[in-house]
């Protein structure tokens, strides 16, 4: 079987979506079961320098955005000879002539309009709703995104597949704690949203570098909260500007190195579809601070420590407890056992090929 892949998220510097499909597509690379098919990656430019490529057929019509997705993809496809299609991101060609398998990872700009401008939240809005009502089967991340799929975007329950993500780091093998009196840093990873708590999270630290000199935290994410808050102002206006790094992005290799080197990772996110990042920390051994939502309560269970409310006091005396408290950040890391079980690349990727090969017997929706 040919399966085209929509591969737009390969380009650049992935984050986010490209982060899953290039795990996706490395696993697919190994696994038995995906050795009896062809994936062919379409993109609007060169995928040079992206790893996740190697061993697959890549195919460029040059162009960009929703229109590159409504008329060159269909025709990569067809030039292709795909069977199926998996559209990875969202939204997918609304006239094709092969079935397609699409992923939702949340529906925020459903959910919560006005965190989006006018004209983009309108456009997520539309062709998100339109892709997950056309396709033979839709995909998501959590059993809280399948909830709100269903009751914002109108796809029936039954059409939608929770399928976990996998995750890249070493499970279970706890970081070494930094010794006492060196450093401890306090790390977040992850897009600058405003439904995250930037602000928020930078006044509760600012008040715990205000009575401990050890602390320090690094924030590493690219900016896209609307409206645009200046987030190296928002840092200056703290007062400990010194002890925060921001950064918009880093490698693998120093992502693993920040990891590595943290003594707590904060992620204070109102909404998600699931949240990759807080389990690659819960996999390298560091201990969690989240906010308390439903979907969190889903994906990281009893491995972390539940802030109510984003306000910085309760921000501050939970990153106090995680940094301090042995018992606490044991209680953590045990829990994070079980829960780190269920994110397997291995069987995300068997799940989605499944459903791909599924999919494929199927007449395209029209």
């Amino acid at each position: 079987m040919r399966i085209a892949i929509d591969a737009r998220e390969l380009l650049g510097k992935p984050t986010g979506v490209g982060r899953y499909l290039s795990g996706l597509l490395d696993t697919w690379r190994t696994l038995p079961a995906a050795g009896a098919h062809e994936f062919i990656l379409c993109a609007p430019a060169p995928l040079d320098g992206a790893s996740a490529t190697i061993g697959h057929e890549v195919r460029v019509a040059h162009g960009a955005g929703t229109w590159w997705e409504q008329t060159a993809l269909p025709r990569l496809a067809r030039q292709a000879g795909a069977d199926v299609l998996f559209a990875p991101a969202y939204t997918a060609p609304l006239f094709l002539s092969v079935p397609y398998v699409l992923t939702i990872h949340d529906v925020s700009f459903a959910a919560h309009p006005e965190w989006f401008p006018g004209r983009e939240g309108l456009r997520r809005r539309v062709l998100t709703r339109l892709s997950a009502r056309r396709a033979t089967r839709v995909l998501t991340i959590s059993e809280f995104s399948k909830r709100e799929i269903a009751h914002h975007l109108g796809v029936e329950a039954g059409q939608i597949s929770v399928v976990y993500i996998g995750i890249d780091a070493p499970s279970g093998v706890p970081a070494p704690r930094p010794a006492v009196g060196s450093p401890q840093l306090v790390l977040y990873v992850g897009s600058l949203f405003s439904r995250r708590h930037i602000p928020e999270l930078m006044s509760g630290f600012a008040a715990l570098a205000g009575r401990r000199s050890d602390v320090r935290l690094e924030i590493v994410g690219d900016n896209r909260m609307t409206p645009r808050i200046d987030v190296q102002e928002l840092a200056t206006a703290t007062g400990v500007a010194s002890r925060i790094g921001i950064r918009s992005f880093v490698s693998d290799a120093e992502l693993g190195a920040l990891y590595q080197s943290a003594g707590a990772f904060v992620f204070l996110s109102s909404y998600e579809g699931a949240g990759l990042t807080p389990l690659e920390a819960l996999a390298a051994g560091v201990p969690i601070v989240v906010l308390d939502t439903p979907v969190a309560r889903e994906i990281y269970a009893d491995a972390a420590l539940y802030v109510s409310r984003p306000e910085p006091s309760l921000i501050e005396q939970a990153l106090e407890r995680v940094l301090s408290d042995e018992r606490e950040r044991q209680r953590i890391m045990a829990a994070s056992r079980a829960v780190l079980a269920r994110y397997s690349w291995t069987t995300c990727a068997a799940q989605v090929l499944d459903t791909l090969v599924s999919a494929s017997t199927c007449r395209a929706s029209r």
